[in-house]
């Protein structure tokens, strides 16, 4: 009988390869070959195997006679995350909590437990059930209906929920589980696809809820194939920093909801704590009369956050002057530094360029573009942009200020944090005028001249 053997596996579509390649021949990928020890199974009887199989053994049928089904949700008990995942637990889900280790991953699914009414079972294969009491305590969490189970092998797994039948199965981590089906250590790639198929089987087949907590790589990937993700029903995204207090949830992937929503937390001794007011958060201890700083107003789903754009210009004596970007893409910061250079012959090619968003957010929406050309602006010419004024718009190539989509929901969202003057799209401005609030006072932008004069004529009401 042979032995075991090493193979190298693509770590994007399974190809198998003798060696190690730089380039997967399947996937076009590269660097991610990965390697494996290989040993083939024992002949087992197909009914043994443990397959998870979707099919429901009736055939195909035509779009018209097929049935839509209604799903039944669960709260999870915390409103930001049932926002991020479309209204709550879809019955028969397998959802993805992936994030940075020490981010507060454990943390969130304890409360999960701790809010929510339905029977769970907890299954940790990193820590032990005392462990996971300490922490129950310290977050205040009764526990009456949590069960709680210490193993590895997803086939013991699988039978005590079958025994206890919970509603909601919570794994951590699904790196750490293995088949004994797949001759190859836990968190390999046949390892984790293994499991994750025999969860996505059972869930869907018993109409239980299952959230596989998955670990991340050094390069913020999560680890195993790429596969999973296409696998699992909704894919979350656990972001922020782990010296700063604010969390981030972000849906990457949702079958049952949209992928816009955001959940946001803060993190302190007691557990997470929902914002519900991120806008206020984010812009707390706003600097006063400083060069260089706007307030935008973006969309995150069907919530307008509020945020402030920082940019420092410096002279530089090199040649090659800096330019650095955090919150912003790298590329459109340059794309709007080229459009001023060229509209409005502003010297930025002498100067180092630093671009930061406050709180850690990502804006990748073209609305922050007026934001932040004002911004590069006002600390270029150091001019102070007014503390009620607010800007959100699209610049384009030509220099023209194109309009953004729900812009009364933003204009109503800075009138109720105190921004008193708004510039926005000539075109926003035109078609949403009877639906805006009063009390405040609107600048029609029609390009990157008008965005100028506003800087002029508050430098000269200064």
């Amino acid at each position: 009988m042979k032995g075991p053997k090493k193979v190298y596996v693509c770590s994007e579509c399974d190809y198998q390869s003798q060696k190690w390649l730089g380039r997967c021949p399947s996937c076009q990928s590269w660097n991610t070959f990965v390697e494996e020890t290989y040993s083939a199974p024992a002949p087992v009887a197909k009914e043994e195997r443990g397959i998870a199989s979707l099919g429901d053994g009736e055939g195909a049928v035509s779009f018209s006679e097929a049935e839509i089904p209604t799903y039944q949700r669960s709260s999870t008990g915390i409103e930001e995350l049932d926002r991020v995942l479309g209204g709550g637990l879809v019955r028969g889900s397998v959802i993805l909590l992936a994030g940075e280790p020490g981010i507060g991953k454990s943390t969130l699914l304890m409360q999960i437990c701790g809010n929510m009414e339905e029977r769970i079972l907890y299954v940790s294969g990193e820590e032990s059930k005392g462990q996971l009491k300490l922490r129950a305590k310290r977050l205040g969490m009764p526990g009456e209906d949590v069960m709680v189970m210490t193993e590895t092998n997803v086939d013991a797994i699988l039978h005590e929920t079958e025994k206890i039948d919970p509603e909601l199965l919570i794994i951590d981590s699904v790196q750490t589980m293995y088949s004994s089906g797949v001759n190859s250590i836990p968190g390999s790639v046949g390892q984790v696809k293994e499991c994750a198929m025999k969860y996505i089987g059972f869930a869907k087949s018993c109409g239980i809820s299952v959230i596989l907590v998955g670990h991340v790589n050094k390069e913020g990937a999560i680890a195993g194939p790429k596969v999973l993700e296409h696998m699992v029903d909704a894919v979350l995204h656990f972001e922020g920093e782990r010296r700063q207090t604010y969390r981030i949830i972000r849906a990457v992937k949702n079958r049952f909801g949209s992928t816009n929503e955001i959940g946001v937390f803060e993190m302190n001794d007691t557990g997470l704590h929902q914002v519900e007011n991120p806008s206020e958060m984010l812009l707390d201890g706003r600097p006063k009369d400083v060069p260089g700083n706007c307030a935008v107003c973006v969309m995150e789903g069907t919530r307008p956050i509020i945020a402030e754009i920082q940019a420092l210009v410096s002279p530089t004596t090199f040649p090659a002057p800096r330019r650095t970007s955090n919150g912003v893409d790298y590329n459109r910061m340059c794309l709007l530094l080229a459009v001023l250079e060229k509209r409005l012959g502003l010297r930025f090619s002498t100067c180092d360029v630093y671009l930061n968003v406050i709180g850690g957010l990502k804006l990748d929406e073209p609305a922050a573009d007026l934001a932040i050309a004002l911004a590069l602006i006002s600390g270029l010419k150091d001019i102070v942009i007014p503390d009620h004024v607010i800007a959100f718009g699209e610049i384009g190539l030509a220099g023209e200020c194109r309009a953004v989509t729900s812009a009364d929901l933003r204009v109503k969202e800075a009138v109720r944090l105190g921004f008193t003057e708004i510039a926005l799209p000539n075109r926003c401005l035109s078609e949403n005028m009877p639906k805006l609030p009063t009390g405040a006072s609107y600048k029609s932008i029609k390009g990157i001249f008008d965005a100028l004069s506003l800087l002029r004529q508050a430098n000269k009401n200064e």
